[in-house]
């Protein structure tokens, strides 16, 4: 390829905002004349360093954009230590075959199970498959919820978190929130139901759900909603955290 025309396509892929082949051209060009590649095999492999670095730039907006408080993928859990769990169940929720048909999963159970982790990694997995990703705090929420409503900004958060592919919601049921708060979070699950996933988190049993939202009949009408074909992990396991504090207290010395 002679000067005048490499400097032409450059500036082409620029104009089209073809970065990466922009970037990998000459690497490319000297592959193809080394293995003596033909103009579709030449082509065809520019092309895949660019979908791929596109995938990759997805992935990390999207990463970006869920607000995870810590990146906690699969390969750090330690499956070894929560025995009850079904790994397959886990992996399969991974291929977020659950995000296509609008499933929700719940995980239940004390502090310090993975519960959290378990989401996170869940959530990760999603966000590697394309899909919007938000992570979020029960009480965080009904907190942002609450400040909309007083800034008359409701209608355009409720939207915002309608529309995310998979939203998580973590430690439901940890820090009690006001009934209004109940209710504007009542509102972003009836929006989801049936059309987008959640991830819940909470300590506390279904039973013990109304303690949460403060209304019997606002609890059994949320209940029936996010409960309808979820999965619904129990995390009866001992906690981590507590197990591994035993552990550091056996070591340190007396």
């Amino acid at each position: 390829m002679n000067a005048g025309m490499k400097a032409v396509l450059m500036e082409n892929l620029k104009t089209l905002k073809l970065s990466a082949m922009k970037r990998d051209l000459d690497s490319h060009l000297r592959q193809a004349n080394q293995d003596k590649l033909g103009y579709d095999e030449f082509l065809l492999n520019l092309t895949e360093a660019e979908v791929a670095t596109r995938k990759e730039n997805g992935y990390k907006r999207r990463l970006s954009e869920a607000k995870f408080p810590l990146i906690k993928p699969f390969e750090t859990f330690d499956f070894g230590a929560a025995p009850e769990l079904d790994a397959r169940l886990i992996q399969e929720l991974a291929g977020c075959e659950y995000v296509q048909k609008a499933r929700n999963v719940i995980f239940l159970g004390k502090s310090g199970t993975g519960k959290t982790h378990l989401a996170t990694s869940l959530g990760i997995e999603a966000c590697r498959n394309g899909v919007r990703t938000r992570f979020v705090t029960g009480c965080g929420l009904a907190n942002e919820l609450i400040e909309a409503r007083d800034e008359k900004a409701l209608g355009r958060i409720t939207r915002r978190y309608a529309a995310y592919g998979l939203l998580i919601i973590d430690e439901l049921g940890y820090v009690p929130f006001s009934r209004e708060g109940g209710q504007l979070i009542f509102q972003i699950l009836a929006e989801r139901h049936e059309r987008k996933p959640v991830i819940i988190t909470s300590n506390m049993g279904f039973g013990d759900w109304t303690e949460i939202f403060g209304d019997a009949n606002m609890t059994a009408a949320l209940l029936d909603r996010v409960t309808h074909k979820a999965h619904v992990i129990n995390c009866s396991w001992e906690s981590y955290r507590l197990k591994e504090t035993l552990k550091n207290k056996k070591r340190s010395p007396k």
